[in-house]
């Protein structure tokens, strides 16, 4: 894990004061007139300026490397639902692969559109039946993708 806070990131505020030991993610990183970096936080529905040296790395935006493990992750697991419509048991892996194959080209309209239709299909399938243990897993690399497109494209 690098130290260098970067947009995307979720950081920790260590700065005395109101937004002390509060969460917050990077939205954008500026220099002042005396080159010392600068650091939006987003928190809740607003923003703070702050140093970098007032902000502790709690959680990094993933790698592409990362997004492209858990849309595999994702591919494995949907083998182990039963219960997918046949014309989503085609679907659903036919846009995952692709979607695996258009995150390096970073093709924003296409990364999104394939993204929404595989949650889509996956919020769909989940209702029928969410009590399997795969869910989690599931949930847990759509969040990872999700945070990866709202942060890097």
């Amino acid at each position: 894990m690098k130290d260098k806070i970067e947009k995307g990131d979720i950081v920790l505020i260590n700065k005395s004061g109101e937004y002390q030991n509060k969460l917050g993610e990077v939205i954008e990183i500026d220099y002042n007139i005396f080159f010392v970096k600068i650091v939006i936080v987003k928190l809740g529905n607003q923003e703070e300026a702050f140093e970098e040296k007032d902000l502790q790395l709690q959680n990094q935006k993933p790698s592409i490397e990362e997004v492209i493990a858990s849309v595999e992750k994702i591919i494995e697991l949907v083998e182990y639902i039963y219960h997918l419509p046949t014309k989503d048991k085609v679907e659903l892996p036919n846009r995952l692969k692709y979607l695996k194959l258009d995150i390096p080209k970073l093709d924003k309209q296409l990364i999104i559109k394939n993204f929404e239709n595989i949650d889509k299909i996956l919020i769909s399938t989940r209702e029928a039946d969410s009590s399997a243990i795969f869910w989690q897993e599931i949930d847990s690399n759509l969040q990872k993708i999700s945070w990866w497109i709202r942060t890097s494209l």
